[in-house]
């Protein structure tokens, strides 16, 4: 790097702008930001041209209505009447619509009671579509009322959105959920199947989460693995899986040699450490993980294999063996069911998209490990910033970002989430530019913050490293994921342009 550009902020960014003089672009990479959300831009919303009749002059009242429409938080029951507001409905229309969430609250009610499954209401509660429908395919989901972030924030539309449709049973009946499964899982089919895949809207649709019958094709095109290109992917499989396997047959056997026995001593001792335990402990993955790690760290010398790397074959080994299993989790398939040559393609897929992943963040495992120092020292000036009661806190009990956030760089969270949760994390990365390296230090700063109140409370260094070290996401889904995407990008977007944004 350049010495001037050392001296440049890291979220800087050629042709910068003004900051302040954001401006919320539709048509972008990733899906807009949810008009509701934000007063100015109902204005842009076509409405019936109202009867013509003599302008009055705005009263008092009416002015602070106006000024403040956007300062409440609007709560999930309170979007079909927001976007009636918005479109100028009669009155009985809004009066049903109300008695139709009341009644949807007793029944919620009376479920919570029973522990039954709420029954799905007759009828659609959202007579109107809101404004936020009219310009996106996707409709707004309301956030979880215990996560800190508020809907009146300015997140990106789908990123709230659950992957695959997934959503919280809270928000939608379970009738509307599998449409609209059934319409994203529609169109995914659709975009794959055509002659040639438009990369650009595939990462579009990614962002927001993959389904799960498309994901194993959606990661190998994202990845850069497979061609957009129908008719040349089968070629392209064959000979790259061939390839493979001739790396396999020359380097692998010298894995005794003395140059590389401590190499795969130290693979060998690492794998059974990985998760899920169900998965890895079987002898046939061991052996495939043992050579995908080995023949990676013979053919990079400049970093050749380092703990940490170990964890990344894992997702995509458990997306890719998805497709050939019958259990719903992959983690826990027995895979000695799968056929052998299966196994094999399998084995070759996996090795190529790790490649990739790790050629955009090698940095991360050269000797020093210098890409991971620079991240974390980024993610320490990033969180000053926008947090910086955390960050105090932080400092006055001299906890390091190093002796936590070195493990977040490493392992790209993977010891952090559940796996589940790191496979749909994965499918934003694969559809974000620089996903591994630059967004997930985003990632990493909205995850940090994520527990500001539990960090807040611990008193001592003990107690927050090890509260920081052990985070409590085991029972993390999909939803929290979306959320915590959200805020990251929420975070990028205020500093891509606008490098003083929270500077006193």
């Amino acid at each position: 790097m350049a010495s001037d550009g050392a001296r440049k902020q890291f979220w800087k960014r050629s042709n910068s702008k003004v900051p302040g003089s954001i401006q919320h672009v539709y048509g972008a990479q990733h899906p807009p930001f949810d008009p509701l959300l934000h007063g100015t831009l109902l204005k842009a919303t076509p409405k019936v041209p109202p009867t013509p009749v003599k302008a009055k002059r705005v009263s008092t009242f009416q002015e602070f209505e106006s000024n403040t429409s956007d300062a409440w938080d609007a709560g999930e029951d309170d979007d079909g009447l927001l976007a009636m507001a918005a479109e100028s409905l009669s009155s009985e229309v809004v009066m049903e619509t109300a008695h139709r969430v009341l009644r949807s609250h007793s029944q919620r009610q009376e479920q919570l009671k029973r522990q039954e499954p709420l029954p799905a209401p007759s009828g659609d509660l959202r007579l109107v579509k809101s404004v936020s429908e009219s310009h996106t395919s996707c409709p707004t989901e309301g956030a979880d009322s215990t996560a800190p972030l508020q809907r009146s924030q300015s997140l990106p539309h789908s990123a709230t959105a659950a992957p695959g449709g997934a959503s919280d049973p809270s928000t939608l009946s379970s009738s509307a959920l599998s449409e609209r499964e059934a319409s994203r899982l529609d169109k995914f089919k659709q975009l794959l199947a055509g002659p040639n895949t438009d990369l650009e809207e595939l990462r579009r649709l990614s962002w927001s989460g993959i389904p799960q019958p498309v994901r194993p094709m959606t990661w190998k095109l994202l990845s850069g693995y497979l061609p957009a290109n129908a008719d040349r992917r089968p070629a392209t499989l064959q000979r790259k899986q061939g390839e493979y396997f001739a790396f396999v047959e020359h380097y692998y056997d010298s894995r005794n040699d003395a140059a590389h026995q401590d190499t795969y001593r130290q693979i060998h001792i690492d794998i059974p450490r990985m998760n899920p335990e169900a998965l890895i402990l079987q002898p046939k993955v061991t052996e495939i993980f043992e050579r995908i790690l080995f023949i990676w760290a013979i053919r990079h010398p400049a970093s050749g294999y380092v703990q940490g790397i170990n964890d990344l074959v894992t997702p995509f080994f458990v997306v890719f063996i998805g497709e050939h299993t019958e259990e719903e989790e992959a983690d826990v398939a027995d895979v000695s069911r799968v056929p052998a040559d299966v196994l094999r393609n399998v084995e070759a897929d996996t090795y190529w998209c790790m490649s990739r992943l790790l050629d955009g963040i090698q940095d991360n495992y050269t000797f020093a490990q210098p890409g991971i120092q620079m991240k974390v020292r980024m993610l320490e000036e990033l969180v000053s910033r926008i947090d910086e009661q955390v960050h105090r806190h932080l400092e006055r009990h001299e906890v390091r970002y190093l002796q936590f956030a070195f493990r977040w760089m490493n392992n790209l969270l993977m010891r952090e989430l559940p796996l589940r949760c790191t496979v749909r994390l994965w499918d934003t990365y694969q559809s974000e530019p620089e996903g591994f390296s630059r967004f997930h230090l985003y990632v990493c700063a909205a995850f940090l913050v994520r527990w500001r109140k539990e960090i807040l409370e611990e008193g001592d260094f003990q107690e927050l490293l090890l509260f920081l070290q052990n985070l409590p996401t085991a029972r993390w889904g999909d939803g929290d994921v979306s959320l915590l995407l959200a805020e990251a990008y929420r975070l990028k977007f205020a500093f891509a342009d606008a490098p003083n944004h929270y500077k006193k």
